[in-house]
């Protein structure tokens, strides 16, 4: 789509259109989603044939006449790849350009909160909890106490998020009372692996009954493209309310693609809801421009990211922490989750 901005067509150096065959795309399609999102076959088939192909051949087709470079039979065409790469290298090189992470991290700054975050109340107790489990010098045996206590105050906040409904009782006086009631079909909590299941138990202690998913994401080293690695759902979540589990969110990358996955088995996105002890500015921003429905619920957002993403002033590895592993030399805040 980018080729059908006549403005954005004026600012790229060389554009490229990466022809592949629609047999190709459409078995690509199916692989991914029934192997790594855990769709089924006629779902995807359908989603294929009502929204992908239509949409294609209607805007991103039609863009191909406005490339410099038409890549036919895709990545298989390692001729074409390699002069592109070529390229784009001695182009860098000549301009003498660097990605600059640190002014990624930065980017957002200027810009206010999303009205979908939801901060706990920076109460006395809380920021003397926060003290505690920021505090390097905390034993471990605190340091889980604490975070629990937390955990316990976020989800409780959470819910009070949820829609509710009028309702009338009778008292055991035999006097009514007019009070309210949880008006959806269900909650179901999901924790992104490995920090998001210590979550698990407060959640299971204030929701009675409440059924549990687990997501495990990680990094591909080659490509640095988030990737799932492990799913497991309750069946027919589509209409539940999904709680959506991770204790720190740095750059936001794991907690979208749990997204993802959660919008690829049909839950709405104004029902989910992210909770996570500790966010970044920068991973606040990613999720609510990616998913602007998306309830992001925290008890504390730090301004700073530095050049290795870790938040600043930040917690420390939460899961090596809570757990009593040590962290590796270049961990990051979302190293539970992906591997950098």
């Amino acid at each position: 789509m980018a080729f059908a901005d006549k403005d954005l067509l004026k600012l790229l150096d060389m554009k490229i259109f990466v022809d592949t065959d629609s047999d190709i795309r459409l078995v690509r399609r199916l692989r991914r989603d029934i192997s790594e999102r855990g769709r089924e076959i006629d779902g995807v088939i359908k989603q294929y044939n009502k929204f992908v192909k239509p949409a294609f051949d209607q805007y991103i087709q039609p863009t191909m006449r406005v490339a410099d470079i038409v890549v036919p039979r895709g990545s298989g065409n390692t001729v074409a790849i390699d002069l592109i790469v070529q390229h784009v290298h001695s182009q860098l090189e000549e301009r003498k350009l660097r990605w600059d992470m640190a002014a990624l991290a930065s980017a957002h700054q200027c810009h206010p909160l999303p009205k979908t975050l939801s901060v706990l109340k920076n109460t006395p107790q809380v920021r003397g909890m926060h003290t505690i489990i920021r505090n390097k010098e905390t034993s471990r045996d605190e340091f889980i106490f604490y975070s629990k206590r937390l955990m316990r105050l976020l989800i409780e906040h959470a819910l009070s998020l949820l829609p509710f409904q009028s309702c009338t009782v009778q008292t055991p006086q035999g006097e009514d009372y007019e009070g309210c009631t949880y008006s959806g079909k269900q909650i179901t909590g999901v924790s992104i692996l490995r920090a998001g299941e210590t979550m698990e138990p407060a959640l299971r202690a204030v929701c009675k009954d409440v059924r549990i998913g687990t997501i495990l994401i990680q990094t591909n080293r080659y490509t640095g493209e988030p990737e799932l690695h492990y799913l497991r759902l309750p069946k027919d979540i589509s209409e539940d309310h999904v709680i959506l589990m991770d204790c720190t969110v740095s750059t936001g990358a794991a907690a979208m693609m749990a997204v993802r996955v959660l919008l690829d088995h049909d839950v709405l996105e104004d029902k989910i809801f992210l909770l996570s002890l500790l966010m970044a500015e920068m991973g606040v921003h990613s999720v609510a421009y990616a998913f602007p429905q998306v309830k992001i619920i925290t008890t504390a957002v730090d301004k700073k990211v530095n050049d290795l993403f870790r938040i600043i002033p930040g917690i420390g590895n939460f899961g090596d922490r809570y757990f009593g592993t040590d962290a590796p030399p270049n961990w990051s805040d979302e190293e539970d989750t992906l591997d950098s």
